[in-house]
């Protein structure tokens, strides 16, 4: 039977996963004591980290096009569909801005990129292509993005913050992207560089493609084939992506999240399909059933945090820009020090009292989603 319509279990999981991933390595306790693969690798290569994100937007692309091809059956009209769909990116878009602009609300200073505006940058862009064309047409689509980032990236003679002129430098603040970003948002970008931002503009076309992998991902799954025969596809397409994501790397342009390389894109859309691909299996593509429910039990949580995943990511974000802005003790030091003092005093490596506190933390944020899943409360834009 099509799955059009039908509501997966594996993606609301591999959503939870994604978010409970985004929680942990957006809140240590101390952003000096981390874990390698806690962070963001330094400039080339990828960590733990490096997944996250783009299993955000891959799962966005899945998610766009089932939906958008189940409204399309029950007779909703394109036009219809682009203004629905433009309405959420404004909103995530919005909240997003809303989110760099505390504590201060200063406007001539804000971050204008940032994690929700690329999601919703690169929703919006996929969104007509993705409602305009069938698989090869998307898959065009994709590697035309990757061809006109790679041209711009590489051909392009720019100058960088220093002046000095270059083409083809791939080091931060002396890119292509870097240059573009300075010309046309001077004083919004990331505060811990000011000359680049690791959501600039450029690197969003390879960051559309990474939509557009999750487009074609739901477009296979909404299909007719046998749910095993479905998971061996997507296993053996990860395993390929990886393949031709590390030959990028070593022939072509380095895997680099910061950049949003195509081969990062096309990596990362090969972990996310093995990652995926799992969570089908043991979710929906089982034969066995009481394999399915013991896997249903196992990942239940991470099936709540998923059904509110956009909510959650807000809420963390507010909670611990509120905890740094907030001095308790009449000025000295933040709530999240006062909060975070004990775990420092505990006997534990000062990493794994950094690990603590993102644990506990991301134990408070699922206490919310659970608390809204148990409401039958869900919040979408």
């Amino acid at each position: 039977m099509s799955r059009v319509g039908q509501r997966l279990v594996s993606l609301d999981a591999f959503r939870g996963f994604a978010i409970a991933g985004m929680v942990l390595v957006n809140n240590p306790g101390d952003w000096g004591h981390l874990y390698p693969q806690l962070e963001h690798a330094a400039w080339n290569g990828w960590t733990f980290t490096d997944w996250i994100f783009p299993f955000f937007l891959f799962i966005v692309g899945v998610s766009m096009t089932m939906s958008m091809d189940a409204r399309a059956a029950a007779g909703a009209t394109r036009a219809t569909l682009l203004r629905g769909h433009a309405r959420r990116a404004a909103v995530i878009f919005a909240v997003g801005l809303a989110l760099n602009l505390i504590p201060s609300f200063n406007f001539d200073s804000v971050r204008i990129p940032g994690v929700l505006q690329r999601i919703a940058l690169c929703s919006l862009l996929a969104a007509p292509i993705v409602l305009a064309c069938r698989w090869h047409g998307v898959l065009g689509w994709l590697l035309g993005l990757f061809v006109l980032y790679a041209v711009l990236m590489l051909a392009v003679p720019v100058p960088d913050a220093q002046g000095v002129v270059g083409t083809g430098v791939l080091e931060p603040g002396r890119d292509f992207g870097a240059w573009l970003d300075r010309q046309l948002l001077a004083g919004h970008l990331w505060s811990a560089s000011k000359t680049w931002d690791p959501e600039g503009l450029t690197s969003t076309l390879p960051a559309v493609g990474t939509v557009l992998f999750g487009a074609l991902t739901g477009r296979f799954l909404a299909g007719a084939r046998p749910a095993t025969e479905v998971t061996v596809w997507l296993l053996l397409a990860g395993l390929a992506l990886l393949w031709a994501g590390a030959v990028m790397d070593s022939l072509f342009m380095p895997i680099n999240k910061s950049l949003w390389t195509p081969s990062y894109a096309v990596f990362m859309a090969g972990w996310a399909l093995l990652v995926f691909g799992t969570f089908f299996w043991l979710l929906d593509a089982a034969p066995e059933p009481r394999l399915r429910r013991l896997a249903a039990r196992a990942f239940q949580p991470l099936v709540i945090y998923g059904m509110n995943a956009l909510f959650i990511f807000a809420l963390s974000g507010l909670v611990a820009k509120m905890m740094a802005f907030i001095k308790p003790d009449g000025g000295t030091r933040s709530l999240k020090q006062v909060l975070y003092a004990p775990m420092q005093a505990l006997p534990l490596a000062p990493q794994n009292a950094s690990l603590l506190w993102a644990l506990l933390f991301n134990a408070a944020m699922f206490g919310v989603a659970w608390w809204m899943w148990k409401r039958r409360w869900f919040v979408k834009a």
